[in-house]
Formats: C-alpha cells, structure tokens, sequence
C-alpha cells in the first residue's frame, strides 16, 4: 500500500526554538516554513495542530538528535516525548528521523550562502528542518 498523499510537516525540536518545514503535496521537496519560539508544550502543540491543519498535512517527521555512536542523547528523549506528545494531540502518523549532523550542514549550507554568522538564530533551526524533512524524503524514493 502506498503512502498517503498530502503535505508532511518536519520539525527540528530544540529546548528553546522548533525549525518548522513542510513538504510539497506530491512529497518531493522540503520548504522552509518558520521558526517558533517555543512558550510551553501546551501553546507548542496546539500551534503546530493548527499549521497541520493549514497546511493539509498527513503526517509529521521529527528530528532525532542520537549521539554519533547511534546511543540516545538527552536531547533525543525530549525529541521522542514531543513525537509522541504531538501525536497523541493530532492522531497523525509522527515518523522519528534521524538527525545527526543536521544543525552542522546547516550551519555549512548558510556559510556557502554567505549568510553571517550572527544572523542565523532565525533561520538555521528551519534549515535544520528542512534537511530532516528532505532527507527522509529521498529515503522514500
């Protein structure tokens, strides 16, 4: 069976900012959304419901930050709390991917984009999302 058609949220979940991302409705390219501040998991979960909703998303990829060694790191544990946080608030499917590395391409993304460095708090946590989302797309391919 194939995989349902629709828009596919990525998120890059960090303690203090959430790089939001979202598909093309056939599933091929990852497009900078936003950046949300985050206030409290509450007012977090209920503010990306409503971008699911906008944006007609059928399921959501959440960045999955293990240690190098492939060990969970603590940051991971919270990545997997929200996942299954958000989850339970939306009833859609919340795939964990993979993530190592992905601020550090980021980071080399926006430095070949001549972007400065001081700069980029705005920014790098959406390209993060996108290089997660993008990434899991291509898997599917």
């Amino acid at each position: 069976m194939s995989p349902p058609l629709g828009r596919i949220l990525g998120l890059d979940v960090g303690s203090r900012r959430i790089g939001v991302a979202v598909s093309d409705e056939l599933g091929l390219t990852a497009q900078p959304l936003l950046t949300l501040e985050r206030r409290n998991r509450r007012n977090d979960l209920g503010f990306l419901a409503r971008l699911i909703r906008k944006y007609g998303c059928t399921r959501v990829v959440v960045g999955n930050p293990l240690h190098m060694s492939g060990d969970i790191s603590p940051q991971a544990l919270k990545s997997q709390d929200f996942a299954r946080a958000l989850q339970q608030e939306t009833g859609l499917e919340v795939i964990l991917w993979d993530e190592r590395l992905s601020t550090t391409e980021a980071h080399r993304y926006l430095d070949a984009a001549g972007h400065p460095f001081g700069k980029r708090r705005a920014v790098i946590d959406q390209v993060a999302a996108v290089l997660i989302l993008q990434s899991f797309l291509e898997s599917r391919r």
